[in-house]
């Protein structure tokens, strides 16, 4: 029977606060001899990078799939966090990231949490499993109090599914209260109105992406166990969270005079850029704001982006999409930022998609699991109280293991930070460690079958002077 918990258990330490929120995201490779390679996608922000390095490994990144993508010094710096593992069962797996205190903000969230559903089962109108909706966001977005601004949060869906959006609710958050100036609409909208002084400040942001089929559709496990999957009944969940600052009110709301106003070349929102793999594309930036001296361009995108200035208000973001990124669709989003006495500005958020398509000259991505690469993993902290989802998708779970009894499931993916004293070697001892931490656990209420697997491990020697 396959375990109802999967546990991945995690050997760091340490909790930080400056958390700027996160996007995830997850794609998969064809079946393979191990089963499906899974590749979980996490865009991190924190209000510095040191911060951020801090808890993903410790300070040291170094040889980590840990790619950065952009700062604001001194106020925020995202990265990519790329996790690679084989799923050898057919399930949904319902998790919840927890990653460290959020940065200071007036709708009181503090603890952060993130929930992922993440649906692997075969779906009947694509003959394959179902791969999540794709987007970015800037860690912090900012607009005058006095400002209206409407925010299109650009999405894509692999499959073609019909894309919702809404504020995380439930054990999705650990404290979901939305902020009381902006409102999101299903078709992903997010809407701020004018506003008072009294509302000035740094808001925190959890909004959950879902995908929907267009028509009824099956999904079928491991053992042939299928369920149907209506058009009210979401495939996957991913979390998407940023900052959203109030600032003090404009001399003016008018676009180009404080407010940076796009300018040609510049792509508009929502266009579709191709590419071919290894084929270097470039998106050029122009804005221009005659009361204020525009500083930068913030973006959020994949990693390996270059971004360079060819003078004030020109920009230039530069990618060349690697094999990995065949057939995937990237979404670019920028602003381009301005001062003005100790004042900052923000253009609107502008987001383009960036489609790279497979080239018949460059090799065809891995199909082998002999071909298959093992790289350090990180698991962000997992809640370690199995959640239930709020909304009613009924959505359940079965054992992918031939011959054996389908466990009605669900099953859930957690990981677990801890120090452990001990005279045993990580290095020769891991089997003992592990059986002893699951007896530990088996003890303090958790099934007898959980798996339990060390995803990362550091030791620390105590030297004695005099």
């Amino acid at each position: 029977m396959l375990p109802s918990v999967l546990l991945l258990l995690l050997l760091v330490s340490g909790a930080q606060a400056g958390y700027y929120g996160v996007v995830y995201t997850y794609s998969f490779l064809d079946l393979q001899q191990f089963g499906y390679q899974l590749t979980n996608t996490f865009k991190i922000s924190f209000s510095s990078c040191e911060e951020l390095d801090s808890l993903i490994c410790d300070g040291n990144c170094f040889g980590l799939p840990v790619y950065a993508i952009d700062e604001s010094r001194g106020e925020w710096c995202q990265k990519d966090y790329i996790q690679t593992t084989n799923i050898d069962f057919l399930s949904t797996l319902y998790s919840v990231v927890g990653f460290a205190n959020w940065t200071e903000n007036i709708n009181g969230i503090e603890l952060s949490a993130a929930a992922a559903q993440v649906e692997l089962r075969n779906r009947s109108d694509i003959n394959k499993p179902n791969s999540s909706p794709r987007t970015t966001f800037l860690p912090l977005v900012r607009v005058p109090s006095n400002c209206q601004r409407n925010i299109n949060l650009l999405v894509s869906d692999p499959d073609g599914d019909e894309v919702r959006c809404r504020y995380a609710a439930g054990v999705e958050c650990h404290t979901c209260t939305p902020p009381s100036v902006l409102t999101v609409s299903s078709s992903c909208t997010l809407s701020f109105s004018p506003t008072n002084s009294s509302t000035e400040g740094p808001y925190a942001v959890q909004l959950m992406i879902e995908d929907f089929p267009r028509q009824t559709i099956n999904v079928t496990n491991g053992n042939n166990s299928q369920e149907v999957i209506t058009t009210s009944n979401s495939l996957s969940k991913i979390p998407v969270q940023f900052v959203f600052r109030v600032d003090p009110a404009a001399p003016s709301c008018t676009e180009g005079v404080y407010l940076p106003r796009f300018l040609p070349p510049t792509p508009e929102n929502g266009a579709q850029i191709y590419t071919d793999v290894n084929q270097t594309v470039q998106i050029s930036v122009r804005a221009e704001a005659t009361q204020a001296v525009i500083t930068e361009l913030l973006f959020s995108g994949p990693h390996g982006v270059a971004k360079s200035s060819s003078g004030s208000g020109n920009f230039t973001l530069t990618w060349t999409p690697s094999a990995s990124d065949a057939e995937l669709t990237n979404t670019f989003c920028f602003v381009v930022q301005a001062n003005f006495s100790s004042s900052v500005y923000q253009s609107d958020l502008r987001c383009v998609f960036v489609t790279t398509r497979s080239s018949p000259t460059t090799p065809t991505p891995l199909t082998t699991a002999a071909n298959l690469t093992t790289t350090p993993r990180f698991t962000p902290s997992f809640t370690t109280t199995p959640p239930t989802t709020p909304t009613t998708n009924t959505t359940t779970t079965t054992s992918t293991i031939p011959n054996s009894t389908a466990d009605p499931g669900p099953y859930y993916v957690l990981a677990l930070n801890a120090k452990i004293s001990t005279t045993l070697s990580l290095t020769n001892d891991t089997d003992t460690i592990i059986r002893l931490v699951k007896d530990e656990l088996i003890r303090r209420g958790l099934p007898s079958d959980i798996i339990l697997q060390v995803l990362r491990s550091a030791q620390l020697g105590v030297t004695a002077t005099r």
